[in-house]
């Protein structure tokens, strides 16, 4: 009875290519400096190659922000790194899951590097591409075990997305409208509140802290003023880097409630504000209202601050948590701003008497 041949010799045509062993005595092959990297460079480099193709506006062909984009670039990368270190040598499971986490950073960074894409961009789409390249590395690491066509498969996979990145945008994408809620007690009586409120002026960075948004590169706050206008009452707005829009009071309850949708205009967000794949009020993402309610309760304040929103992506189920997640720790550091300043004036009034302007 004939024995089955083991899995080195079953799968020895997928074996590197380096020739026939060299007879004994004869002086080893040279191999290249840092054979480890070349793989995870090639990666990188066919992501950013596809990224250059995915150059179209927001919401037609070919925008980065397809689906298409998001999933099968870093797949293709993590693909490309596990065939081109097959060919060097045999390589672990455990590479293919983790090798294509360094290909897909170096991708990304690439893309920062030339300018291609913003820091706020990169840093919320760097743990889906670390998933998305691993699933790649592994299914090219299961082909190149399993069958004797890894190239066919690896060509077929590159020309997948841009074949789907004309077919996408035909399809809308799905909407989700979401919102998130958070309550603080201030020490300071309900009028207090209201007016620093609408009257939040030269706003330091230092009473904002450090939020995650802050941090990953949204701008922050400079003031927020109501003002009466020929068409109702409306906060103006101000943040860093020359970003400004309105909000249009559409509820307002002196000392208890307001309420407002925002408006942005074409100008609202010069270039470099914020990346324009995350442009708040467009294709994307948009912010749809805000609102203040101050209840009195033990000789000061409860204010709650509710904010809502819309995602449009094709991966609302990731675009979602991460807007509540920003969009609530960002929440959190507005109710402690108008906390600080509210009791810091609340304790000044008290030795000097009540300086609220009507």
């Amino acid at each position: 009875m004939r024995n089955e041949p083991d899995d080195d010799t079953r799968f020895s045509g997928l074996a590197p290519i380096d020739g026939p062993a060299p007879p004994a005595g004869d002086p080893p092959k040279r191999r290249l400096p840092f054979r480890w990297f070349w793989p995870m460079l090639a990666g990188a480099a066919i992501a950013f190659v596809l990224r250059l193709a995915f150059s179209g506006a927001p919401g037609h062909g070919y925008s980065a922000m397809l689906g298409t984009f998001i999933f099968l670039a870093p797949a293709l990368c993590g693909a490309v790194t596990v065939y081109v270190a097959e060919r060097i040598e045999r390589r672990s499971w455990t590479y293919y899951l983790v090798a294509p986490w360094l290909s897909t950073a170096l991708f990304v960074l690439g893309t920062l590097f030339v300018f291609i894409e913003g820091l706020i961009c990169a840093i919320v789409v760097v743990p889906v591409f670390a998933v998305m390249g691993s699933l790649g590395g592994f299914a090219m690491g299961l082909v190149c075990r399993v069958t004797n066509w890894p190239k066919p498969a690896l060509y077929s996979f590159a020309v997948l997305p841009l074949v789907l990145g004309a077919i996408e945008p035909q399809f809308p994408n799905p909407e989700r409208l979401s919102s998130t809620a958070r309550t603080l007690f201030i020490a300071a009586p309900p009028e207090r509140v209201w007016h620093e409120i609408n009257n939040a002026g030269a706003i330091r960075p230092e009473e904002l802290g450090d939020a995650w948004a802050y941090r990953i590169g949204v701008p922050m706050p400079v003031s927020g003023v109501t003002q009466e206008t020929p068409e109702g009452r409306v906060r103006m707005v101000r943040w860093q880097k020359q970003v400004h829009f309105e909000e249009l009071v559409i509820e307002w309850e002196p000392a208890r409630h307001v309420r407002w949708r925002y408006r942005f205009a074409p100008d609202s967000f010069p270039a470099g504000a914020l990346d324009d794949h995350v442009m708040i009020g467009g294709h994307y993402f948009d912010l749809r209202e805000s609102g203040y309610t101050l209840v009195p309760r033990d000789g000061g304040t409860e204010l709650r601050l509710d904010v809502s929103w819309r995602v449009s992506t094709r991966f609302n189920w990731y675009a979602d948590r991460l807007a509540q997640f920003l969009l609530g720790d960002f929440s959190e550091h507005i109710l402690r701003f108008y906390k600080a300043r509210s009791e810091a004036t609340a304790t000044a009034d008290a030795h000097t008497g009540p300086m609220i302007r009507p």
